[in-house]
């Protein structure tokens, strides 16, 4: 693969996207009410599926993608979640209820690793762990509640599905053990505890700067926690260790992405993904921009309706001939979610991103590493 694979779609921003087992297949929220299901194809990617039985009336505000189970689970502003399944029979995508027991929105979702149970953040100053119950064919839920005080924005699993690490809007990040008696087994100890009954709080954390706290994620070897909130500074805390914050002169960073246990992407609102790396000292500092800076042709024709389009969608003019509204970056709006796309936990070799502009980029780490190697900033 090249370095960059950019598709363009054109209903206008990109709120979440996940990917199938084999990267043949991608679910992506157009920022409504609705969970689009692409097919790669010979010419790009295709609309194959869209959910819209039983679906949200509201924004789809995350998606996750189930790889083993292939289940998708979705949440919306209109406090609901569903659990998608693939109808062999029909073709369709059908839709299980979720008993989330919200008053407030739907904000984020996971799935754990071992895909027995997921996630839901949400405002109402509470998350909900949700598993199956097969008696009554539904996903049930408890909710982890103290001492969360604001709204939940993000969440990421440890590599155990036992301990789960939230943002919230309160200024702090905290590590839960969300273990569910009869769902999962004991856990074996970790740095971050070994009693782990459900609901207990095995770390709180502040970013120094201040600042809701926007992303959160386990380093693939669970030792390592990485926060980033609207201060602008990355946060990595290890367990009875010694902090280690990066400030920055960035826009704030929206969503974290592990590459192995020293390397560390972060993207937001620069419309940039950013590496931060682990020194010999052990200290953490900004490395590179991962963007090869320069304009980017991907097949637009300059017709009066992708003129309009660009203009509400990003709020640039693709007038024939003129770039001063054009950044010198891939992406050209905010930068919303990164997510793996090839390799395995702490072997990432390529990442994808989705953004405000209503693109897709799939990015080669490897070799854009490669190319910026030796390159002080």
């Amino acid at each position: 693969m090249s370095q960059t694979e950019i598709r363009q779609f054109n209903f206008g921003p990109i709120t979440a996207h996940a990917f199938n087992k084999d990267r043949t297949q991608v679910a992506i929220c157009p920022n409504n009410n609705e969970v689009q299901i692409h097919q790669r194809t010979a010419g790009g990617w295709s609309l194959i599926h869209t959910l819209v039985e039983a679906s949200h009336d509201k924004l789809v505000t995350s998606i996750d993608w189930a790889v083993e189970t292939n289940q998708i689970v979705t949440c919306s502003q209109d406090r609901n979640a569903y659990v998608w399944n693939l109808d062999q029979t029909s073709g369709k995508w059908k839709p299980t209820l979720v008993l989330l027991r919200f008053n407030r929105a739907a904000t984020f979702v996971r799935w754990s690793p071992n895909e027995t149970k997921f996630a839901v953040a949400s405002g109402s100053k509470c998350i909900a762990i949700c598993y199956f119950d097969e008696e009554n064919d539904w996903w049930n839920s408890k909710h982890l509640k103290k001492p969360i005080r604001s709204t939940v924005l993000s969440l990421d699993w440890h590599s155990n599905s036992i301990l789960l690490a939230a943002g919230c809007a309160d200024f702090k990040a905290r590590v839960f053990s969300a273990y569910i008696k009869g769902v999962d087994q004991k856990p074996a100890p970790t740095p971050w505890g070994d009693k782990l009954p459900f609901n207990t709080v095995c770390g709180e954390f502040s970013n120094g700067g201040g600042g809701w706290i926007h992303s959160v994620a386990f380093s693939p070897s669970g030792d390592a926690l990485a926060i980033t909130g609207h201060d602008s500074q990355i946060t990595i805390i290890y367990p009875g260790q010694e902090f280690y914050t990066v400030k920055t002169n960035n826009l704030p960073f929206l969503s974290l992405l592990w590459v192995n246990d020293n390397q560390l992407i972060a993207a937001g609102y620069d419309c940039v993904p950013v590496l931060f790396e682990r020194q010999n000292d052990q200290s953490w500092k900004f490395s590179k921009v991962l963007d090869v800076s320069k304009k980017k042709n991907i097949n637009e024709s300059s017709t009066a309706f992708n003129r309009f389009r660009d203009l509400d969608a990003r709020g640039i003019s693709s007038r024939s001939g003129s770039d001063e509204t054009e950044l010198n970056s891939i992406h050209q709006n905010t930068i919303t979610s990164l997510r793996p796309y090839n390799g395995t936990p702490g072997d990432i070799s390529h990442f994808s991103s989705s953004g405000l502009d209503g693109r897709l980029v799939i990015w080669n780490f490897q070799s854009l590493e490669s190319q910026f190697k030796g390159l002080k900033v």
